[in-house]
């Protein structure tokens, strides 16, 4: 069996997740009064606008709506820095079941709060991919939890997957897609669905310099991991994860034309400029893919129309401020 996700299966999740996720909209950013004539467009596909301020609700909803009734029932499990975990939790409560996340010690207190408001138990480890993994795992197994992984599943990438039908939909003439790059479950789905409806289209990964393990797997054809150490020093902490899954990574494959890596001021600048410009939230990871297309055009191929995804919003209060200082 295939470990790439089909059109079929990501048009499924699209009906799963109808009425639940925000059918999110192609927001344009504005061109500089100075900007040379023919210059190409930019269209921001705004997932901070969803239930839980980020794109992970396709995913989490599109899994667990589609588990048994008698498994559903029994509770479900994960583990994520934040935003997946809100998601399973905002899931979990629409469906009528409890939700279990395992999360990092640090993640943003923004982000706990939303999940801990939605009824979620909340389980604290290390901050690193293994601890999460394993004491999710442990818990699934103990207690007959579901597991709904972050971003290596069939489902959740189906789910992610929705988004990238709805920018075909929208924008049938597309050409270059930025999406940001974590675990790579966004990547995966929308690639896998942009390709599909329109094989014309580049897709481009974009992930913070500090955390480029992406980058780095598609170069030596293998998933590599980078230490918590390294990736938790980028601002960007839903980027932080140390090694992409490796059905992601099967779909980066595929798919992906290319992996565009910022800077941190890069980051912070594009959170400001999509604040004051285009009057959208962006938290750190939600910000790159517009960042690659501001400072890194002459490392995207060409086209006249580009479309970066804002995976999420879910920005801490302080942080914010201090960016748009």
């Amino acid at each position: 069996m295939s470990d790439l996700v089909s059109l079929p299966e990501m048009e499924l999740a699209a009906e799963r997740i109808a009425g639940v996720a925000v059918r999110t909209p192609l927001v344009p950013f504005p061109r500089h009064p100075a900007s040379a004539a023919g210059e190409p467009s930019l269209l921001v596909k705004a997932e901070s606008l969803q239930p839980i301020g980020a794109f992970k609700l396709r995913g989490a909803y599109a899994a667990i709506s589609a588990l048994p009734e008698a498994e559903r029932e029994r509770g479900v499990v994960t583990h994520s820095s934040g935003n997946h975990a809100q998601a399973v939790a905002y899931a979990a409560r629409a469906l009528g079941t409890k939700a279990i996340l395992v999360m990092p010690h640090t993640a943003p207190a923004v982000k706990v709060d939303a999940c801990m408001t939605l009824g979620a138990e909340i389980v604290y480890v290390e901050p690193t991919s293994q601890a999460r993994a394993e004491t999710a795992a442990q818990l699934a197994g103990a207690h007959g939890f579901a597991m709904i992984p972050p971003y290596d599943d069939a489902r959740v990438i189906a789910g992610q997957g929705t988004a990238g039908i709805e920018i075909v939909q929208d924008r049938p003439d597309v050409d270059v897609v930025l999406v940001p790059v974590g675990g790579g479950g966004l990547v995966a789905g929308v690639s896998a669905a942009v390709k599909a409806l329109r094989p014309e289209a580049v897709i481009v990964g974009v992930e913070p310099e500090l955390a480029a393990d992406a980058r780095e797997s598609m170069g030596a054809g293998r998933p590599v991991s980078w230490d918590a150490e390294a990736t938790g020093r980028t601002v960007a902490d839903a980027l932080r994860v140390q090694r992409v899954g490796d059905r992601p990574f099967a779909h980066m494959r595929a798919h992906v034309d290319g992996i565009v890596t910022v800077t941190e001021d890069e980051i912070r600048t594009s959170m400001r400029r999509l604040a004051r410009e285009a009057r959208l939230i962006a938290e750190p990871a939600g910000a790159v893919a517009t960042a690659a297309y501001l400072y890194h055009r002459d490392e995207l191929p060409a086209g006249g129309t580009y479309v970066s995804i804002l995976s999420g919003g879910n920005v801490d209060p302080d942080l914010f401020l201090d960016v748009l200082k």
